[in-house]
Formats: C-alpha cells, sequence, structure tokens
C-alpha cells in the first residue's frame, strides 16, 4: 500500500506550474508551496507537471529545482519529481559508478520492481545515458559480483501465481546442497534466483524450510564478513520479503549514530506510491517505534517535512 496522499480535488496542471514559477520567484524560496503541490501528486501528475511547465516557461522544472534547492531537501524533491523508470536509472546508473559492498541498490532495483518496471528503467536507462545498463553493470562489476547482477538487471520474470511444486522441490535440494558446500556463487543458485519467478522461489523456499528446517535466510549467515554472501542474502530478501529488506534499510540509515540520508531518500522517493505503508508497518513492528517518529528524531527543516508527507504525515 502507498504512503503518498493526492487530494480528491487537484487544481489545473496550469496552476500547479504557476504556483511553482511563484515558489522560484523573487527573494528567497517558497519551499511550503513545493512540498505542498508536488508531495501531493503522483507520478502520471508530475510528469504532466514537467511537461507543462517547460512548455509554460522555456525551462526544465528539475533544473528550476536545482537552482533554488540545497542538501538534502533538493535530493529528495528532485528523485521523487522524476518519472520512477528514470529515477531508477538514475540511482543504478550512480550505483555503477560507485560500487562498494554495502551499495546494493543495483541488486535492490532488480528485486523489488515488477518485470514492467524493471523493464521501463532499462529503457530509461537507454534514453538518458545512450547505453545499456547491463553493459555498465558488466563494465563495474567483476567475479561473483557481476555473475549475479547481470542476471538480476535482465531479468523479465513471470509474474503469475502458477508453481511447479516438483521444481521447487527438486531447486531446494540444490540450494541446500550448494549452500552447505560454500557454493554461493554455483550456477544452480544463480539460475534460481535470477530467472524464476516470485512465487516459485517463494515456494521452493518454504520447501526448503520445511524440508531442512532453517530459513534460508538463517543458512546463508555462515560468514557475516564475506560480501559476496551478503548480497545474496539481500537477493533473496528482496525477491520473497521486500518489506523486511526495506525495513533493514531504514533501521539502519535512521537508528544509527549519523543518518544515512542518501538510503533514506532512496527508500522514501521509491516506495512512497508503492508499499510505503507495509514497510513502515513492519517499521513499527521491529522498532517498537512509528516510522514517522523516527524520521523526526533524525531528520530537520523541509527534508523532514517532505519525508513526513510522502510518508503520510502532515504532522507528526
Amino acid at each position: 500500500m502507498a504512503t503518498l496522499t493526492v487530494p480528491s480535488a487537484v487544481p489545473s496542471v496550469s496552476e500547479d506550474c504557476e504556483q511553482l514559477q511563484k515558489a522560484f520567484s523573487g527573494w528567497g524560496t517558497n519551499e511550503k508551496l513545493i512540498i505542498d503541490i508536488l508531495g501531493h501528486r503522483n507520478a502520471e501528475q508530475r510528469n504532466l507537471i514537467r511537461k507543462t511547465y517547460a512548455e509554460t516557461y522555456g525551462e526544465d522544472l528539475l533544473k528550476a529545482l536545482d537552482k533554488e534547492l540545497t542538501s538534502d531537501f533538493e535530493r529528495l524533491v528532485l528523485l521523487w519529481t522524476l518519472d520512477p523508470a528514470e529515477r531508477d536509472a538514475l540511482l543504478a546508473n550512480e550505483a555503477t559508478k560507485r560500487w562498494t559492498s554495502s551499495n546494493q541498490v543495483l541488486m535492490e532495483i532488480a528485486c523489488t520492481r515488477s518485470a514492467n518496471q524493471l523493464l521501463h528503467a532499462r529503457q530509461a536507462y537507454h534514453a538518458r545515458y545512450k547505453k545499456s545498463l547491463e553493459e555498465d553493470v558488466a563494465h563495474h562489476t567483476t567475479g561473483d559480483f557481476r555473475k549475479l547482477l547481470l542476471p538480476l538487471v535482465s531479468a523479465y520474470r513471470y509474474e503469475g501465481d502458477e508453481v511447479n511444486m516438483s521444481l521447487a522441490k527438486t531447486e531446494a535440494k540444490l540450494l541446500h546442497e550448494k549452500i552447505s558446500n560454500k557454493a554461493y556463487s554455483d550456477d544452480d543458485v544463480i539460475k534460481v534466483l535470477g530467472t524464476r519467478s516470485k512465487a516459485q522461489i517463494n515456494a521452493t523456499l518454504n520447501h526448503y524450510k520445511n524440508e531442512y528446517g532453517n530459513d534460508i535466510i538463517e543458512d546463508l549467515e555462515a560468514d557475516p564478513k564475506d560480501d559476496f554472501l551478503a548480497l545474496v542474502r539481500s537477493t533473496v530478501k528482496c525477491l520473497v520479503y521486500p518489506e523486511k529488506y526495506f525495513e533493514e534499510i531504514l533501521r539502519q540509515a535512521i537508528n544509527k549514530r549519523g543518518t544515512d540520508e542518501g538510503a533514506l531518500t532512496r527508500v522514501i522517493s521509491t516506495r512512497a506510491e508503492f508499499d510505503l505503508k507495509i514497510i513502515a508497518d513492519e517499521y513499527q513492528r521491529r522498532n517498537s517505534v512509528p516510522l514517522t517518529r523516527a524520521i523526526v528524531k533524525d531528520t530537520h527543516g523541509d527534508y523532514e517535512k517532505l519525508l513526513l508527507v510522502l510518508a503520510g504525515h502532515d504532522e507528526a
């Protein structure tokens, strides 16, 4: 469930554009007006605002925002204003340029988006960067990381509910054998994670737990210092328990000394229109604190205000 709230009576696009232009005019910027408009419009409405703003004022709205805003608030506004596919393309491109063991954004995009959302992100990548996401992933990653990430970002998974229980049983046994032998990058492991539907993977992992007594995540915690194994664990979480994956990202971003604004901004901006309510419920269940209260405690100013609006709370 989304947390984005759109008013039942939305002003005309031309009126929104006029108000945004006013927010940029004169001395200072009217950040509240920007939040009130963009923070309460869905992707289709924001796209129309961008198109109309450019036609009316001869300037890309993103460039206008970039000139007027700064810091974490600017980053959040710019990411939010982008079409979801463009946003994913931008985040993926940034990830290919600064790959580290803790940067799992490529896997996150590949595994938590629908087949069509990932396809559209790849198309947006073509349009924006004049090359493919796959070739950049191949160029900027190596070894086992490349072996797993390439099929993940290239996937177009079946999204129906049908599962093959015989295959689930066979592949559960296969995964148990490979994990027991610490063959985490084995071709068969990659094939299951990189090609099977989420429903099929879920059936396989349920059989794994029933047959071998452990959740597969537990068996993938053999070596906490193994960066590739951490990526495999996160891949499984994203495919089967995305709300738990995102809750963990948020907990690490706002429950430690020094907020990770990059991770917080990414999760709120990418999930507010899709499943942030489910993620927020998981966050409260896990931490006994509402997500919005955690945001208030760790952030401030206009950045905090827009985060709260996108999380479904204008006041917290």
